[in-house]
């Protein structure tokens, strides 16, 4: 898998260094590396930093629809998860809102947007990710280590899943 990101760490960051972008070519169809992003309900397979788990608690299928997600780590912290469905272009692009909050779903981060972009080459996918903005640079860096981690976890589920 082939895999670049960007991300300064400059202590007076523009936005575009709290921003954050990936992009990887996945191994599979684009059709199906756009439903396990697209389809919440398969994103316990392999959303998260290794090592956690995670449990839908509300499902989105088109623009407008919210989701809910439960991460839990490997120490026994959860982490609400919440957003809206923004685009959803099948198979070619995604749109959500991202957000943290709290157990009774008030936020506690301010609300990012991902920005998913799916093209075929050759049967494989390129999938580019953008995230963001950010409020500072660490919180843009966190996210890279999350995500980052997401991606392999991905690449893995996509290998079981043919």
């Amino acid at each position: 898998m082939e895999t670049t990101s960007s991300t300064t760490t400059g202590a007076h960051a523009s936005t575009s260094d709290r921003e954050l972008v990936i992009t990887r070519i996945f191994d599979a169809p684009r059709e199906l590396v756009f439903k396990a992003w697209a389809e919440p309900e398969r994103w316990v397979h392999w959303l998260g930093l290794r090592g956690c788990s995670g449990k839908v608690l509300q499902t989105a299928r088109q623009p407008g629809d919210a989701y809910r997600y439960l991460m839990r780590d490997p120490e026994g912290g959860d982490h609400w998860l919440q957003g809206v469905f923004r685009e959803f272009v099948e198979p070619e692009r995604l749109v959500f809102t991202w957000g943290f909050a709290n157990a009774q779903w008030q936020p506690t981060d301010p609300e990012t947007i991902v920005t998913l972009t799916f093209e075929d080459v050759s049967g494989k996918t390129r999938l580019t990710l953008r995230h963001g903005v950010f409020e500072t640079v660490s919180a843009c860096e966190l996210h890279r280590a999350g995500w980052n981690d997401s991606f392999d976890r991905v690449g893995e589920y996509l290998a079981t899943v043919r």
